[in-house]
């Protein structure tokens, strides 16, 4: 694992007046990249030549890092040109899937916004059951194997996959059936198996809480709320039931959107406490815990009760529903801030305070 201290020590070399924010193209990196330039940063994208039409028609980018591939990232040369443009990377999904999740902790020599170490904990499903557990919030109950399966229950695999290769299934045999059908058209292979992650199908709806933690105000706040738009289980349900059961048709939730969202405010005791709760833990259990966005993804049922099913531990692509700011930022701060200017504002605090050991790693 890399030291935070080595970080810091090439921080210390950077030139503080010609810093550069800079993530991969793709996730949420527009409103990232937009943000950052609001608040008077410059800003660079790492992109391949066949992806940057979106970068030069917003024009969010001042300068293009092109890859072959987006798994040339944790290159040595690459990563030096990031530290020669005295660079702070803002991690999505996206970046941590090309780079690779070993690579983020043990040789990517860049500064990094937020905490490094909590990236794992999203990754793992144990990881991620064992902080979500510790912080008191309410869980689906998990199952330790296929033959537990009784009745309806979500099934899903390790990593940041979007949905893909998660089903529903009501039995051990309806288990292995969807598993060989998702072998064979590729979307999991054997080795995927083993880590197969089983719980309850909560009945509920869906709720992206998008929190922002911010170290130098030792709060936590409230950014956005989104839910998904998932493929192809949001066409598969607007055909009749009776149509439905003549269809040879295994539903998938791979998210292709996201849609804003409010919920009710007197849900909303229940919104803060359930961020409070994961921010204190996360200090306990890999400090320095939550540093800047982090998001739980959960199911309200029937009793009102928020049930959380995975969390983010770092910016979710549900923000970009609010590039433009969502009811809750508004609140804190009267203007309309997505979460990338968010982020930048923080940034940009801690330049100016000197306590940029507070936010990077």
């Amino acid at each position: 694992m890399i030291q935070k201290e080595e970080i810091l020590d090439i921080f210390s070399k950077y030139n503080k007046d010609e810093i550069t924010i800079v993530t991969v193209g793709s996730h949420t990196s527009l409103h990232i990249l937009k943000g950052a330039k609001l608040e008077g940063f410059s800003t660079a994208v790492i992109t391949t030549r066949d992806r940057d039409v979106p970068y030069k028609r917003f024009g969010v980018a001042d300068k293009f890092i092109y890859v072959d591939k987006f798994s040339d990232i944790s290159n040595d040369d690459i990563q030096q040109q990031l530290r020669d443009m005295n660079a702070i990377i803002v991690p999505h999904g996206s970046f941590i899937a090309y780079c690779g999740l070993d690579n983020v902790e043990s040789s990517f020599k860049v500064p990094m916004f937020g905490n490094r170490k909590i990236l794992r904990w999203e990754a793992e499903r144990d990881l991620e059951g064992k902080i979500l557990g510790e912080s008191g919030l309410r869980l689906p109950k998990k199952l330790a194997k296929p033959e537990d399966i009784k009745g309806p229950s979500m099934v899903k695999f390790p990593g940041a996959r979007g949905g893909r290769g998660y089903f529903v299934c009501a039995s051990k045999e309806e288990f292995d059936a969807k598993v060989a059908d998702f072998i064979k058209k590729g979307v999991l292979t054997e080795s995927d198996v083993p880590n197969a992650h089983i719980e309850e199908y909560v009945v509920g709806t869906n709720y992206c809480i998008h929190y922002f933690y911010s170290p130098l105000y030792n709060r936590v706040e409230l950014m956005g709320m989104d839910r998904r738009y998932e493929s192809n289980i949001d066409g598969f349900v607007r055909i009749p039931a009776k149509d439905q059961m003549e269809i040879e048709l295994n539903p998938s939730y791979v998210i292709t959107g996201n849609f804003p969202i409010v919920i009710r405010e007197s849900l909303l005791p229940q919104v803060f406490d359930m961020g409070d709760k994961l921010v204190d833990k996360a200090k306990d259990l890999v400090n320095p815990g939550m540093i800047g966005p982090f998001c739980l993804q959960s199911l309200c049922n029937e009793n009102l009760e928020l049930v959380v099913f995975e969390m983010s531990a770092r910016i979710d692509g549900g923000t970009n529903t609010f590039m433009n700011g969502s009811p809750y930022s508004f609140l804190y701060h009267g203007e309309n801030l997505s979460m990338g200017q968010r982020i930048a504002k923080e940034i940009k605090m801690a330049l100016e305070l000197g306590m940029e050991d507070k936010i990077l790693y």
